[in-house]
């Protein structure tokens, strides 16, 4: 009997979600690229196809158009010793299990190739990221230059060659004066306002070049890199069995259980460790805590952006904060730096008396529909920031998706696409949940996102706790055996990716044979999401800006890693 197509099948089965097709068609999608394609190779999350360097907007543009790769998720550059890789990895949005890597080496002495910019707004500032650290340079590239380190630092950090003990003098370029004659054009009140890198009202240390034409942004250039601490390359120097981890709380440190977990699945995943069912259900329920913490706090602060509103919302998202982390510090035994998960599971059982931790979980959950109220009553309710947040900062969803914006900003923009249900991991997949979309496209729909899925957070936990409170005491395994030193095969490569507070938290791992990674690649949701912000700004109020800002809730942990 013949598969039945997809309409056959939702008619079949009203509860089929097409999104959860487990694999794309490899046979159509060599059928696609067999005049491109010079090469193949199987990565554990998809196809990978070898392609020449100077094919890439063709290949890019056939598979988004004839195949539906409308997401290019991340790209990865690195060196061997006798080439450079640029990895580029595509998915969709409405089915993320459909993923292909597209593998473009280019000669060790001429590391030059296509741009997939002109396809994919996204590849930007992937590629200027690739330019700075390992030293690829991009053809037809619309502004190829440094784009975490200062433009005149010496060599590129993550390059084989590269001197860690050589000492830098960085020699910082002197700005113009924009309020000099031959800067000024008496046909417009053009100027330029630098906001920032001070930490009030940018989130962080954040630069914004930003071009006022009176009082509208006629244009804002993102300038980050100030809180950049090499992150990758530090995973690079760790080894898999302990010391990564724990890293990964520092990117994105306002809401982190997800980072352990990204790092987790890559890994599991190249080094084939099972994880057992009890400490799936541990993990879910302690990540869906954490998320609520990254929400909470981006609602809050929010507030703060738009209309100064420290005493009200701010205090009201912060106490909430405190009565999560509570929970947290009772279960990893930290406040922020959680440390939770292991290789294979977690690092303990729920603490004892878990009939009183539990009790306490559910008095929580018990009092937060009350608080959610309350939010809507002083935040989306209040006409002053209906009026600061409804029908500014709009981003279509063509154009997040263009630059490849994920979690609530893609949600608030009406993109239904979320990892936990469309790529399942942990214990999501048996469990009762909706994803949060609205259609708004605008500040005003980000912040609905949130707060409704803070209620799906808790729907989640609720399940959880009741599985934890029946699972029989000689079946609680919270960790699979795994071994103390963990070598995998030269040459295996995974990307993976799991549903952090701000969108795809993805991570690439090639293993070279050795118990620590040869190229370890962090895809950071916020580093993708705050390069759409010129296109939320343009026309908009300074105030406006600020509003955009804000309503992506990035961390420049998270953003310059």
């Amino acid at each position: 009997m013949s598969k039945p197509s997809e309409p056959e099948r939702e008619r079949i089965d009203p509860e089929y979600d097409h999104r959860r097709e487990d694999s794309v068609d490899e046979g159509r999608l060599e059928a696609l690229l067999d005049e491109y394609a010079i090469g193949r190779d199987d990565h554990e999350n998809a196809p990978a196809f070898v392609i020449r360097p100077d094919d890439i907007q063709e290949v890019v543009a056939l598979l988004r158009d004839e195949a539906g790769f409308d997401h290019l998720s991340c790209l990865t550059p690195q060196q061997y010793e006798d080439r450079y890789e640029s990895l580029i990895h595509m998915t969709k949005y409405d089915r993320r299990s459909h993923e292909v890597t597209l593998i473009v080496p280019v000669p060790i002495d001429d590391p030059v190739c296509e741009s997939a910019e002109p396809v994919f707004r996204t590849a930007d500032w992937h590629e200027r990221e690739a330019y700075d650290l390992v030293g690829i340079e991009y053809e037809d590239h619309p502004d190829l230059r440094r784009i975490l380190l200062p433009e005149s630092w010496q060599g590129h950090p993550l390059a084989l060659d590269y001197d860690q003990d050589k000492p830098q003098l960085v020699h910082y370029a002197e700005h113009a004066n924009p309020l000099q004659a031959d800067r000024h054009d008496d046909e417009s009140d053009t100027m330029l306002l630098n906001i920032g890198p001070h930490h009030p009202a940018t989130h962080g240390v954040l630069h914004l070049e930003t071009v006022l034409d009176g009082e509208s942004v006629a244009d804002v250039e993102p300038d980050i890199g100030y809180l950049h601490r090499c992150e990758e390359q530090m995973c690079q120097q760790g080894t898999y069995r302990h010391q990564i981890i724990p890293y990964s709380n520092r990117w994105d440190y306002t809401a982190n259980l997800p980072n352990e977990w990204a790092v987790a699945r890559a890994i599991e995943d190249i080094a084939d460790i099972e994880v057992p069912e009890y400490a799936q259900v541990l993990r879910t329920m302690a990540t869906e805590f954490g998320r609520m913490l990254g929400h909470f706090l981006a609602v809050s602060t929010f507030a703060l952006d738009v209309y100064g509103d420290f005493t009200a919302i701010f205090q009201y998202g912060m106490r909430d904060r405190e009565v999560v982390q509570d929970i947290l510090e009772d279960l990893t035994g930290q406040r922020m730096m959680f440390y939770f998960f292991r290789l294979g599971g977690v690092c303990w059982d729920l603490p004892e008396p878990r009939e009183e931790f539990i009790e306490k979980c559910r008095d929580f959950l018990d009092e937060l529909p009350a608080k959610v109220d309350e939010y809507h009553d002083l935040l989306t309710g209040n006409e002053i920031f209906q009026i600061r947040t409804i029908d500014t900062g709009v981003l279509e969803p063509e154009v997040a998706k263009d630059y490849g914006c994920t979690g609530p900003v893609a949600r608030g923009s009406g993109i239904d696409y979320d990892i936990r249900r469309d790529d399942p991991y942990g214990y999501y997949e048996n469990l009762e949940w909706n994803v949060v979309v609205e259609g708004g496209c605008d500040n005003h729909a980000r912040v609905l996102v949130r707060l409704r899925e803070v209620e799906e957070s808790a729907k989640i936990i609720e399940q959880c706790l009741d599985l934890l409170e029946e699972w029989p005491e000689d079946e609680r395994t919270v960790q699979s055996n795994v071994p103390r030193t963990l070598k995998p095969d030269a040459g295996t490569e995974t990307y993976r990716a799991v549903e952090s507070a701000k969108g795809e938290l993805g991570i690439y791992i090639r293993a070279d044979g050795s118990n620590s990674p040869a190229r370890f690649k962090i895809r950071s949701p916020c580093f993708h999401n705050l390069s759409a912000l010129p296109e939320m700004a343009e026309g908009e109020y300074v105030a406006d800006l600020i509003a955009s800002l804000g309503s992506l809730d990035i961390v420049l942990g998270s953003v310059d890693r």
